[in-house]
Parts: structure tokens; sequence; C-alpha cells
């Protein structure tokens, strides 16, 4: 396919579109036409009133419910910040950063969609101003705009249409579902409301839908929900040109159908696009309130997709009747340095549900500042647990709380599960106290150290800038037969995420391995130790992998569910 700048043509060779007439020659057609030979359908979600809504979840459960009566559906986000993605943003200021298999570190809502839909995401799935500005201005300073006046419409608009669409051209979704950042009035929305407005005549009746969420506010004084917070946000909508076709209204409280009848006849929506969202005891029972709300059937209908195919949710109940009904119960510290929001730590969370409901235990999880914890207090601020992880990070805040935990759960014989750092930390706590490396450290923490048990890597050195420059996305990892790891994942090649600067120095490996810690895990190409387990210990693992990741509804991480176990039988003795 190649496209003519000048003609404002794309030549392309029908065969590779079955929706087109067979030619023997190259034909020429326009962008827009390419998009009305492609099948793929578009919904758009935009939100006001207020942020955190749960748009991401509502954009999962929706995408689950269509998955589940068969049709193929990938989920993207795009982000009105002006960074080119979120790998430098604190996660006090977004939440965790959320890496994907090719390497792309993204919004966390990534890790909702691939969590409920169990297929993986990419650099396309996520999309900021940011990146869709420097975009532009690359292909200005090469001057492909033949001298033109770059501006936000059309050249801005073009861009965000371009990634709406990217997902949706090789035919492999039927569906693909666009959530946007942030509340219909910000500043920084403008754009992305504006090109969702230019989609629907890209796109066509039938094939293009925008589902509006906001909120429905109950006055406790005046025993009363509100309407008029809604009215506005879809006032504003229409102010940009946008008439949403569902609105889904969260609530504290069921809405009555006078309720429903005003929105939709202020909102100008039918009365059965009027989509009650209760708050949920988990966000995995969002799907089934949907689906009893018979959000897929509307968007279906108006869509024209058939609805014959039932919806096969089985696995889910299954999982839900397991989460819901444990048998057992274990309490976990999580140890970290951002655990006042515990977005941050996202993934992990949501990680200990899935492998909860897989042992069908309720796992508790506590979590605790590395900062407040040291040798004096860490008995009595850790003796209550059944298990510890400790969790990935960054910088030097917190850090001696961390090597003070993993000498706790080394000496006491508690499930310890260290992820990223946490891996590092155990490294370097098993070399001073065990080896009696005094000054072992990481050259992150002690750049001068004179035993950099763990080091920058290799080909971290000559970098200068941050973002997307740590080592990113899916390795390799070869596990040794007799260790932990292997008995979780039952053989011996794997394939996990990585998000890290730093390794564990091979200079130290025999004589760490020569008192007991061994490396049960190596990339198999480069050597680098990617897991590390203590030999007389019940559960003792390090992983330089995130694989919270990787843990879905359907397929729960082994490690979590292994270390879960292993904290029951804790538990027990």
């Amino acid at each position: 396919m190649e496209y003519h700048k000048k003609q404002k043509v794309i030549l392309i060779d029908p065969r590779n579109f079955p929706n087109f007439e067979p030619h023997k020659k190259p034909i020429k057609i326009h962008p827009a036409q390419l998009l009305m030979a492609s099948s793929t359908k578009y919904i758009f979600i935009t939100g006001g009133v207020t942020s955190s809504l749960g748009k991401g979840i509502i954009a999962a459960s929706l995408g689950k419910l269509l998955q589940a009566r068969g049709y193929s559906v990938t989920i993207q986000k795009f982000d009105p910040y002006l960074n080119i993605d979120p790998g430098t943003l604190n996660p006090y200021e977004h939440g965790e950063c959320y890496v994907t298999e090719d390497g792309a570190e993204t919004d966390l809502d990534l890790g909702h969609y691939e969590r409920f839909l169990n297929v993986s995401t990419s650099q396309s799935n996520n999309i900021t101003t940011g990146r869709i500005y420097n975009n532009v201005i690359t292909r200005e300073r090469k001057g492909e705009f033949l001298g033109k006046t770059v501006q936000v419409i059309p050249h801005i608009t073009d861009e965000i249409k371009r990634n709406f669409y990217k997902l949706g051209q090789d035919g492999e979704f039927d569906v693909v579902i666009t959530e946007i950042g942030g509340c219909v009035g910000d500043i920084e929305s403008l754009p992305f409301i504006e090109a969702v407005r230019q989609a629907r005549w890209d796109l066509g009746p039938g094939n293009f839908l925008v589902i509006h969420l906001t909120l429905i506010p109950y006055l406790k004084a005046a025993k009363e929900l509100k309407t008029k917070p809604t009215q506005h946000s879809v006032k504003q909508l229409l102010e940009a040109g946008i008439q949403p076709d569902i609105l889904v209204c969260r609530t504290e409280h069921h809405l009555p159908m006078e309720v429903k009848k005003k929105l939709a006849l202020f909102c100008n929506v039918q009365l059965n696009s009027v989509i009650e969202a209760m708050d949920a005891e988990t966000i995995y029972d969002v799907p089934l309130l949907m689906k009893k709300e018979k959000l897929d059937e509307r968007v279906l209908s108006k869509l024209k997709l058939s609805t014959k195919s039932e919806t096969d949710l089985e696995s889910w109940k299954d999982f839900l009747g397991r989460l819901k009904n444990p048998t057992q119960e274990v309490t976990i510290g999580l140890i970290g340095k951002y655990v006042s929001l515990p977005d941050s730590y996202k993934s992990i969370i949501e990680s200990f549900t899935h492998a909860g409901a897989a042992a069908e235990c309720a796992v508790n999880l506590k979590l605790i500042s590395s900062e407040e914890l040291n040798r004096d207090n860490i008995k009595s601020k850790l003796s209550e647990l059944n298990g510890i992880v400790v969790a990935p990070g960054f910088g030097e805040r917190g850090f001696e709380g961390k090597i003070e935990t993993v000498k706790y759960a080394r000496e006491n014989q508690l499930p310890f599960f260290g992820i990223c750092l946490g891996m590092q930390v155990a490294v370097i706590e098993f070399s001073r106290n065990v080896l009696n490396i005094e000054r072992a450290n990481s050259t992150e923490m002690d750049p001068n150290t004179p035993h950099p048990v763990i080091a920058l890597m290799e080909e971290q050195k000559k970098i200068d800038q941050l973002g997307g420059t740590m080592r990113l996305g899916s390795y390799a990892c070869e596990l040794k037969k007799s260790s932990k790891s292997f008995a979780a994942y039952g053989k011996t090649k794997i394939q996990e995420r990585h998000r890290h600067r730093y390794e564990f120095n091979n200079a130290y490996l025999e004589q760490i391995e020569s008192k007991g810690m061994l490396a049960t895990g190596k990339n198999p190409e480069t050597g680098l130790v990617e897991i590390v387990e203590l030999k007389n210990h019940p559960w003792f693992v390090g992983v330089q992998f995130h694989p919270e990741y990787k843990s879905t509804v359907l397929n729960p991480q082994p490690l979590f569910v292994k270390f879960i176990q292993a904290a029951i039988d804790q538990k027990l003795k």
C-alpha cells in the first residue's frame, strides 16, 4: 500500500481487501473509503462530571460482554496529558505504569483491559497528547506537510483519528473500543473530542457509537438523586457536536424510572439507552451488572451486529463464585514506598485477587510503608503476617526498611516474594547478612559501593534519557527443574515482562550460590539472573521481572498462586 501525498489517494492492491471487487491492477482510493472497506465497528467512551468514575472498568466490562458473544474486541486509551507516556510519572501522579508485551509503558487501564479480556495489548493501545504532538512535529520537521501551516485542525485531529483507526484496519478485530481520558470540558481533551466528532462522519451510520459515563449524585439532605450535573455534561458534549448514543450513569442508589425518563428527555437519548451503573462489591461484578442492564444488547443493536449468540460467562461466574466463597484466609504484607495510593500497585493487588480465587482463599492485603520499618519495630509490624511481598520501586527512599523486611522473612521462615527491586533487595540483604559483605549494595542506591552485587546493565550506561529506555517488555527465562519456580509454572521456558535498569551482578554469583541463594532462572541469551531462591526456606522467591502484568481472571499468575498456597501452609503450622 502506497500513499501519494500530492494526489491525496492511496494506491492499494485490492486483493488485500476482501470487500473490494478483484482487479488486475492496483486501484486508487481515498483514505476515507478505506475505512468503509473495513467491517470494524468503533465505540468511543467519554466521561463527564468528575474523573475516576471508572471508564476503564466500563470499557473492559463491555469488551468482555462482546467477547463472550463471540466478537473479537480490543480496547485503547487516549490520555490528554503531554507526557509521551506514563513511564516517567511518579506513581502518586498517575498510579502504576503498566507494561505491555512489546515493551510499551502505558496507562494502568490497559491492565484492566488485559485482565478482563485475557488478550494482550500493545503500544498502539495507549496514546497520549504528548505522543500525538510529537508525531506531528516530527513530520513537520521532516517537511512532510509541504509548507502548510500546521494546526490543531486538521493536523492534530487527523493524527488522533489515524490512531483511532489503526487497530481496526487489518480486520483482526470486530470492535475497537476507545476510552477518552479526562472529563468532557477539560481544555486538554478538546482535540480528542473534536476528533471523535469527525470520526462519526468518517465511519458512517452503524459503525460508530458514543457512550457517555456520568455521575448521578445523591443529596442526603434532600433525599434526592440529581440529574443536573449529567444534563450539563451532555450539553457540553452537544456543544462540541457529539450526541451520546448511550448514557451509563454511576450511582450509589437505584435509578427510579422517573429519573431515567428525565435523563432520556433532557439528554436526547432513548429511554432504554439510559444504563444504571451501581457501585459494585468488586470490579469483576461489573460485566454481570452491565449484562443485566442490557448494555451489550443496546450496543449491538445500534451497531447493527447480531445478538443471536448467547453470552458465555460461565468461567467468569465460576471465578466470582470462588472469589466470594473462600475456604481459607491469609494476611499478606505488601511492603512498598507508594502505599498511600493503592493504584501504584494495581496489578499486584489484582494478581492477589486472581490467585486468591484460584486457591479459594481470601487474601487480606496489608499495605505497609517501607519508610516506617526499622530494626526496632520490624517484629511488631510484621509478626501477624502469613507472607510478605516486597514491591517494585525506584530510588533509595524506604530502601533500608525493605532490607529489614527481607531479613525478617528469611530468618523467620516466612513466605517471601520479591518483585523487581524486591528481588534485588533480597540479594543485597543476603550479601550483607549471610556473606558478611558489609557494604554490599546496588549502584542505584550507592554509586560508590565497593561491592555492587546489583549494578547498572551494560546497555544502560550510555543512556541519558529516562523515558522508554529501560529494559522493557517480554523476555525469555529458563528455569531449573529443581526450583520452586518450575513447580509453579510446570515448564522450563517462560516469557515475562520487565521494567528495570539494574541487574544481578554475575561476578558475585558463585559466592552467593555457595551460601544457599540459588539463581534458578536465567535469560538464555544474556545470562541475566531472572530468579533467585533460598535453598533452605519453605518459600523464598525473588524475580527480576514483573509477573503481575500477565495475571488475568482466567489465567492467574502461577507464582502468585503458589505464594498464596505457601502462606496458607504457613498459617496452618
